[in-house]
């Protein structure tokens, strides 16, 4: 199970940082993830973590935002810096049973409820 908090409302160029608690079983070698998702459009990765703790962003965060995941507090972070109003959506946390992040988010098997991040 996972649980996201941190969001909220916060004017452009202001910061926000998410996390993600998980229980119960979260391997160390297996794949984290951040998603995001505006109404009427799909979900969005944003900062993906593989087995290797190798983290990709998307095109539109880089730079802006970063991951971090510690395994021993089961704890996945993201911090949201410079924010933009086209940020605005609900955040999610995701995992699934593989080293890979790869596959989109159908590839993933268990979510949070989602966190929503609003920037005007």
């Amino acid at each position: 199970q996972l649980v996201e908090s941190g969001g909220g409302s916060v004017q452009a160029g202001g910061s926000l940082t998410l996390s993600c608690v998980a229980s119960g079983t979260i391997y160390n070698h297996y794949c984290l993830a951040w998603f995001r998702q505006s109404p009427g459009k799909g979900r969005e990765a944003v900062a993906l973590i593989d087995g290797d703790r190798i983290t990709r962003y998307s095109d539109s965060v880089r730079g802006r935002f970063t991951s971090s995941r510690d395994n021993t507090k089961k704890i996945l972070t993201l911090r949201m810096e410079d924010l933009k109003v086209e940020d605005t959506a609900m955040y999610y946390c995701a995992g699934r049973y593989a080293r890979s992040c790869d596959g989109g988010a159908s590839a993933f098997h268990y979510w949070g409820q989602g966190t929503q991040v609003t920037v005007s």
